[in-house]
């Protein structure tokens, strides 16, 4: 079994990406990026399915952990009977190839630990033909295309299609476990004759990355430790920003609701951006820009949900039906069926996410603006068809009302840049789409039987989405019509004091099962209460959420509050992305934001 998902700590070189647990054991890494297939897959199912664990032979020994300030380098303190030993993980930059150190150090006494590896390249399913260094210390395996070396101070052997190893740390001893990655037709990688300076760069590095976060009052840490895994979860050659490392983590443990997240999502955006920006990561917020930009290029008609990190758009879905699944949760999926829905919420998206860009100082081309104004002719087209909407259901498309917000938000934005930049367009037109959509919404999309507006065109249930609709100025938060939606939430939506996505009990998604509260969500709310004046409720469902992170500060996707256990794909961006956006609007003296402004083309509330 698997330890649970809280239990794990995140390493990154800022292309890859693995979660060791608290017992030493390495179970989820792929390399050489974050989509490439697994050579630890016990996650998803047994050891066998690969892992890598180093950590005493006594069973009994207690385990403390923390990350080196500023850093992604992973302290795990082991102390039983005999001493103490501190093991430290860690995955360099990749000024080379891919790889991973691990470095065990005697802090009291001595004590004996064990190495125990099972590679399996491919999800698990590889074995490896596994041989020694030519030099005998450590062992090359290859499957295919895949090579892994491990160099190791101590004796290893082969047992059972597993490599182990058992040693004594002494207080004051190192001992520096090295591994690599590298394509099998190549030559050996090099192994680091200084491990120690190796170490010592790595967390250089990340403190001078992580030293420049803008305060954020009494959360700045918390920012720091969110903004780091936002950065971990950044392919760094591309500017992508994967929405987790994980696949198959499940919304419901034993359910099929079992996602592959090491993907892009446009629908992440306008609030991956500001995150950045806020923090006062410029360079970082320009290079995600750059990316969408980048992905979305070609026919307005084409554009997906989301795209691998390099922007490829084939993420066919499969299933490796020789893992189990996470506590039994099946299938496993790799890849996303999701790739090719139609969500318009995503025009909006992206047309808010470069008109932030824009309005913080990061340039705009002629290029750029030109295919802003080819995807806003084409949505002029579409914005009536229904959707499968923001949270991707799979049981047929629906006028999902934040979908049409985000529309109106589109032919919003390409009028603010006309008025605010002097940009090009049909400013006349445009200004009156804007009216047309906003009219549909306030008409459709709002149900004065319940005061509030509802998740779909002719439906009474109630989505968080719409917990959204002051913060992309669609009406001002003091409007009745936000008030009574944010009241509405509250009532149908909320589980132990936080917010479901919607009631999958009462909204046909086309899957089976339960889910957790959706942590972003529940920020979301947060935010709403501080712009509606709500100030001690935000502040205490912040801190609340906080105390919500595991011990190193990480968040997954959705929490049982029933358990109290993580759940869904971990650690998760949007989750991460959205405790930093929280962190700086509660952190203003005067409150944050309050985009929505009752313009000329707005539609009044009804008295």
């Amino acid at each position: 079994m698997p330890l649970r998902i809280e239990d794990y700590a995140l390493l990154g070189d800022t292309q890859s990406a693995a979660l060791v647990g608290r017992n030493g054991s390495i179970d989820w890494l792929c390399w050489p990026r974050f989509d490439s297939g697994a050579c630890f897959a016990a996650l998803l199912g047994t050891p066998e399915h690969g892992c890598w664990r180093i950590a005493p032979v006594d069973g009994a020994a207690r385990s403390r952990r923390c990350y080196r300030d500023g850093t992604l380098v992973l302290e795990t303190v082991f102390e039983t009977a005999e001493g103490e030993v501190v093991l430290i993980d860690c995955m360099p930059p990749r000024d080379s190839g891919p790889s991973l150190l691990r470095r065990v150090t005697g802090l009291r006494g001595r004590v004996t630990m064990e190495l125990d590896l099972a590679l399996r390249f491919d999800y698990g399913r590889n074995i490896p033909w596994v041989t020694r260094l030519p030099d005998g210390h450590g062992i090359r395996a290859i499957a295919g295309p895949d090579m892994v070396i491990l160099h190791s101070p101590v004796p290893l052997e082969g047992r059972a299609l597993r490599t182990q190893g058992r040693f004594t740390v002494a207080e004051g001893q190192s001992l520096d476990f090295q591994m690599h990655y590298g394509p099998s037709h190549l030559s050996l990688p090099a192994v680091c004759p200084d491990p120690a300076s190796l170490l010592a760069d790595t967390e250089s590095r990340w403190r001078h990355w992580s030293g420049r976060v803008r305060e954020a009052g009494p959360w700045t840490e918390a920012v720091r430790r969110s903004a780091i895994t936002l950065k971990a979860l950044t392919h760094g050659p591309t500017g992508g920003i994967v929405a987790a490392p994980t696949t198959s983590l499940p919304e419901g443990i034993g359910g099929v609701r079992n996602w592959d997240y090491r993907f892009c999502w446009l629908r992440d955006a306008t609030l991956t951006l500001l995150a950045l920006l806020q923090a006062g990561y410029t360079e970082d917020a320009q290079a995600w820009r750059d990316w969408l930009l980048r992905a979305v290029m070609g026919s307005p008609s084409q554009i997906q949900i989301m795209y691998g990190i390099g922007g490829e758009r084939r993420l066919r879905e499969w299933q490796p039906d020789w893992l189990p699944g996470y506590e039994g949760s099946s299938p496993v999926r790799i890849g996303n069926g999701a790739h090719d829905q139609l969500q318009l919420d995503v025009y909006g998206e992206l047309l808010d996410a470069l008109h932030q860009a824009h309005s913080h100082g990061l340039p705009m081309s002629e290029a750029a603006w030109d295919l802003q104004r080819a995807l806003i002719d084409h949505l002029a087209t579409i914005w009536r068809e229904p959707d499968e909407g923001i949270w991707e259901t799979r049981d047929g498309r629906r006028c999902f009302t934040y979908s049409k917000v985000m529309a109106w938000a589109a032919l919003d934005r390409a009028v603010r840049g006309i008025e605010a930049f002097g940009l090009d367009g049909p400013l006349d037109r445009w200004r009156a789409l804007r009216r047309e959509i906003h009219e549909d919404i306030c008409r459709k999309g709002y149900d004065s039987s319940i005061g509030s507006f509802v998740g779909s065109y002719g439906s009474r249930e109630l989505d968080a989405s719409l917990l959204l609709l002051p913060a992309v100025g669609f009406l001002p938060a003091e409007d009745p019509r936000i008030l009574g939606t944010i009241a509405a939430v509250e009532r149908d939506l909320m589980r132990d004091g936080l917010v479901r996505r919607y009631r999958p009990e009462r909204v046909d998604d086309g899957l089976p099962g339960d889910e957790g509260v959706f942590l972003a969500c529940s920020f979301w709310l947060a935010d709403a209460y501080a712009m509606t004046g709500r100030r001690s409720e935000a502040l205490a469902l912040f801190e609340r959420l906080l105390a919500l992170r595991n011990d190193v500060g990480l968040l997954s996707e959705e929490y049982d509050p029933r358990v109290g256990r993580m759940l869904g794909n971990f650690p998760q961006a949007f989750s991460h992305v959205a405790l930093i956006n929280t962190a700086y609007a509660l952190s203003r003296p005067d409150g944050p934001p309050n985009p929505g402004r009752p313009a000329a083309d707005a539609v009044p509330a009804p008295r």
